[in-house]
């Protein structure tokens, strides 16, 4: 209150109160709290026009902020990329020597995911012959089918990254059917992908499964990446659905520092 009095009689005089100014009005203030009732009812536009100004101003001041911050993190990750393990076996889409290495942490569930799919479909075009895609595994808490999509997108891999990926895409191709249909969605969407169901329904319950799919949330945890999707662009972290363009930046950065060759 004390500073929204302030802010009242600032404006109604039309100048900065100094320090001792401040601690009289903070007194006056404090010791008759209609002053700034007062002001407002007397003066309400005046009022009104200084507190859309002054958010005005916080707004561009904390857009400002988190643009710097931003730039900060952006500059730290590019001087100390991140290491996303590549295990031996795998999957690769795009070509596995490709320069750009894009590894994603997603959930079947997640409608941002989504977006995140629809992004890496169109980079891994624009990009062909000289991206790298590897999909890693973040299923959330709060999506009952998830992990059980994780499960069934690992059974597939096991049967060839052809298979898997063929069920990755027609799992987000039709992921509205994902929270009604569950398991029986994703037994029809492995079916279509062409894989042996009775070596799935075997698969999707092995404990290497579980570890593995494990395994991925540890390192998206250890990259600080709570929600999905999360993507690591050649060592560089993107928390969120970006846009492609957003992408595109960071490549393009990345060669500009010779970081990159494309």
């Amino acid at each position: 209150m004390k500073l929204v009095g302030l802010l009242i009689l600032s404006v109604l005089v039309g100048c900065s109160p100094d320090a001792k100014f401040k601690e009289k009005l903070a007194a006056a203030i404090k010791e008759n709290p209609t002053i700034v009732t007062d002001a407002i009812k007397a003066n309400p536009l005046a009022f009104v026009e200084a507190f859309q100004e002054a958010a005005k101003n916080a707004q561009g001041e904390m857009a400002k902020k988190a643009e710097e911050e931003e730039k900060k993190k952006m500059e730290e990750s590019f001087n100390n990329p991140l290491a996303p393990e590549l295990r031996k076996d795998e999957s690769i889409r795009g070509n596995k020597n490709g320069a750009i290495v894009l590894v994603e942490y997603s959930d079947f569930e997640c409608p941002f995911c989504k977006r995140g799919f629809d992004t890496v479909m169109s980079l891994l075009k624009k990009y062909d012959g000289k991206i790298k895609f590897v999909y890693k595994h973040l299923p959330l808490s709060f999506h009952q089918n998830a992990n059980m999509g994780a499960r069934y997108f690992e059974a597939c891999r096991m049967q060839g990254d052809e298979k898997a990926f063929k069920f990755h895409d027609l799992v987000f191709e039709n992921q509205r059917s994902v929270s009604t249909g569950g398991e029986k969605f994703f037994k029809a969407m492995a079916t279509q992908a062409g894989c042996d169901m009775k070596k799935v329904a075997k698969d999707v319950n092995d404990p290497k499964v579980a570890a593995r799919i494990g395994e991925d949330e540890k390192e998206a945890a250890k990259f600080g990446m709570q929600g999905t999707p999360g993507f690591v662009l050649n060592g560089v972290p993107i928390k969120g659905a970006y846009p492609q363009s957003h992408f595109e930046q960071i490549i393009n950065e990345l060669v500009k520092r010779g970081k990159l060759t494309l």
